[in-house]
């Protein structure tokens, strides 16, 4: 049994990771603070031996936690959450993974850095091997997220340089799945939010921007492989190759919410990457990696997740404006 600490481990991929960890017997403590995790993706784990929770800011001083094992997954993912305090998002990305790094070399514990392909910016390489060196703007609207994990993995592999410290470095690709939040932004939860509350669907452009999108559990499985390798320390891309527009994924979920739904056009973010999709092989290679979630199965997961979510909020609402 492992002692192992999981930065944002009360968002969307941290849960899981949590969720995945204790199953195994392992001692984990969930740290978070709450800013865009919640405390209700760990609230099922409370009790469990073996299981903990703390709130606490990465960017802030960490407690002093005897760990063999840090996962560092603590930074708002997607746009509208970390371009709402973009200074707060490039310190989480900057001081609170060197808080991170000096805990792990206090503790001689290995760590591992939850990076993105967003470090890739907006790939001139089809698809993107971890060699590609990325086109990525420093001074954009999406900077303090993209340029924030790129120092990340730099400060990841300095340490590992000049410290000796076990490090891991994992690129994460669009992950998709239950407990992704209803306002995070990201095209997959706002498609099945507007197909559940019977809204059009709105794709920016034509929809021809091509993304690939990984279910939760395979990304899991990636990551916790990596953290168990013994010596590798190069960054490594965990996500699903296959290739999706945006105008197929929208019929792909009206055909499971609402068939006779529709579809809205809107002018194309000038910083939206049109093409994002990783290459695996070092994963398959070194990990034995290989996504076995198809995006209708996966996608089927994530709605009936959503459609109980929406129905306890509607509930929740409709209490508060009864006691009004």
């Amino acid at each position: 049994m492992a002692r192992i600490l999981v930065t944002g481990g009360a968002g969307f991929v941290g849960s899981h990771l949590v969720d995945q960890l204790v199953k195994e017997g392992h001692s984990v403590i969930a740290l978070d603070d709450l800013s865009t995790g919640s405390h209700e993706n760990i609230a099922h784990l409370e009790g469990k031996r073996g299981f903990s929770f703390i709130e606490h800011d990465v960017v802030d001083p960490w407690p002093d936690l005897d760990v063999d094992f840090i996962y560092n997954l603590a930074c708002p993912a997607s746009p509208p959450h970390y371009q709402a305090d973009p200074v707060k998002t490039t310190m989480t990305s900057v001081l609170g993974v060197y808080n991170g790094l000096r805990h792990a070399e206090r503790r001689r514990a290995r760590f591992l850095q939850a990076s993105t392909s967003e470090v890739y910016g907006d790939p001139l390489v089809h698809l993107q091997p971890e060699s590609y060196l990325g086109h990525v703007s420093p001074v954009g609207p999406r900077a303090c997220y993209d340029e924030g994990k790129r120092c990340a993995e730099s400060l990841c592999m300095d340490f590992h340089r000049t410290a000796k410290l076990d490090t891991r470095i994992v690129r994460i690709f669009n992950t998709y799945g239950p407990r992704m939040a209803f306002d995070d932004g990201r095209v997959v939860s706002n498609f099945i939010v507007q197909a559940l509350t019977r809204r059009p669907l709105t794709i920016y452009g034509e929809g021809e921007q091509t993304h690939s999108f990984c279910f939760v559990s395979d990304l899991v499985r990636g990551i916790t492989r990596l953290m168990e390798h013994p010596t590798e320390t190069r960054p490594v891309n965990l996500g699903n190759p296959e290739g999706f527009t945006m105008l197929e994924l929208a019929r792909e979920v009206l055909a499971l919410v609402d068939p006779n739904g529709s579809i809205t056009h809107r002018p194309l973010p000038g910083d939206d990457p049109r093409q994002r999709r990783p290459d695996i092989r070092r994963a398959a290679e070194v990990l034995g990696f290989r996504p076995t979630v198809a995006l209708r199965r996966g996608l089927a997961l994530t709605i009936a997740d959503f459609r109980r979510r929406l129905g306890v909020e509607l509930v929740r609402r409709e209490a508060a404006d009864a006691a009004v």
